[in-house]
């Protein structure tokens, strides 16, 4: 049985083409949808751009937060009207180590996803590929052009 579904989204519009497939799966099974953003961590990037200071780091992770936040109820306000029920959940940190704590923390059932985000050069993301290889629940890919 599907009580909770994830979808994770890095907001481009390739994740916005599993929508659809997340929406008829919420009102098939009145299943409630987990919509996830990762913000990347910018310490492993910090050698690239000089050194930041710990303030400054905070100061752009608190905006970013922030920032994701208002996208995601905007996101979710259009487009997932009609389903069961939309939660909004920010994580900070690998994306697809953050995914995969997510759907054990949380119970997950099953993963809606595309196969690739916003950065994907391959037919097959790097992320989704890691969680399509380690997650504990069905994941459902969703073709991107």
């Amino acid at each position: 049985m599907v009580k909770k579904l994830l979808w994770p989204t890095d907001m481009s519009e390739n994740a916005a083409r599993a929508l659809p497939h997340v929406q008829s799966l919420s009102k098939q099974y009145q299943a409630e949808i987990h919509v996830l953003y990762v913000i990347e961590d910018l310490v492993p990037q910090i050698p690239w751009y000089g050194e930041l200071e710990r303030k400054r780091m905070n100061e752009i992770r608190d905006w970013e937060k922030k920032t994701a936040a208002l996208r995601l109820d905007d996101l979710c306000t259009e487009h997932l009207q009609g389903c069961p029920l939309s939660i909004r959940h920010v994580a900070v940190g690998d994306p697809s180590e953050q995914i995969l704590a997510f759907i054990d923390k949380e119970n997950v059932d099953m993963v809606v996803m595309a196969t690739k985000g916003r950065k994907g050069m391959f037919g097959f993301g790097g992320v989704t590929e890691k969680v399509v290889k380690n997650a504990s629940v069905p994941v459902v890919t969703v073709p991107v052009g």
